[in-house]
């Protein structure tokens, strides 16, 4: 009787196991569409605030097609790629290879105001986790005409300020190039000086984040300096 006791649980047990792994392979299958929709409205929405367009879920995509007019692929070289979807470039998939295999997403915006602008999205390291972010630039290619920044896991009330107008509204009007020399954006602790052209303030008590964000722009906007440097004016 206990044989049989046991063998019945066991039974049960696995069935169950069965049940329950099944339910959740479809619910996955099932939400997998929905799912990927949301991260390419989130993806646009976060294109359209780097150049100041504010959107919601309902107008984000209606409001892409009207600002975002392009999209191509680079090489390291500052080369179009042909037969590349920029849009599905994933930036940390590409981190990952030699930078002479990477592909170089650019995104060219119009903003309402007649500014020709291209987008280049960047990812990079936080304390706790990754952060990324658009970065869009002036017909210059030199000047920083807005940026949206975002995070997986960062301090609330320290790191997670890279995500707020008040650091984001830093950056425009910054440069990347010093003549003709590339040297990014710093972050700097205990602040930088109002009239400084290629620095901001780092976050009070978010120093790590703050370094890590510095990084991640300049690791990532230098992949393009040969195509900024060809276009710039």
């Amino acid at each position: 009787m206990k044989e049989f006791s046991n063998r019945y649980i066991f039974l049960f047990s696995a069935v169950m196991v069965i049940a329950v792994a099944t339910l959740l392979s479809l619910a996955a299958t099932l939400l997998q569409p929905r799912q990927q929709k949301n991260l390419e409205i989130e993806k646009k929405k976060s294109m359209l605030e780097s150049i100041g367009i504010p959107s919601t879920r309902e107008t984000t995509e209606s409001l892409y097609d009207k600002y975002i007019k392009e999209s191509f692929v680079l090489n390291s070289k500052g080369e179009v790629v042909a037969g590349v979807d920029a849009f599905n470039v994933v930036l940390n998939v590409e981190q990952k290879k030699p930078l002479e295999q990477q592909y170089l997403p650019v995104f060219n915006a119009s903003p309402d105001n007649g500014e020709k602008v291209i987008i280049l999205p960047v990812e990079g390291k936080g304390l706790w986790g990754p952060i990324f972010g658009y970065v869009s630039l002036k017909s210059d290619m030199n000047t920083i005409y807005g940026v949206t920044f975002d995070h997986k896991g960062e301090t609330p009330g320290l790191g997670a300020e890279i995500n707020t107008p008040a650091f984001e509204d830093m950056f425009p009007g910054k440069k990347l190039f010093e003549e003709d020399k590339f040297v990014s954006i710093g972050v700097l602790k205990g602040g930088a000086k109002k009239d400084d052209p290629h620095n901001v303030d780092a976050i009070s008590g978010g120093t790590i984040t703050s370094k890590g964000l510095e990084k991640m722009l300049t690791d990532c906007i230098v992949k393009y300096n040969d195509y900024l440097s060809k276009n710039r004016n």
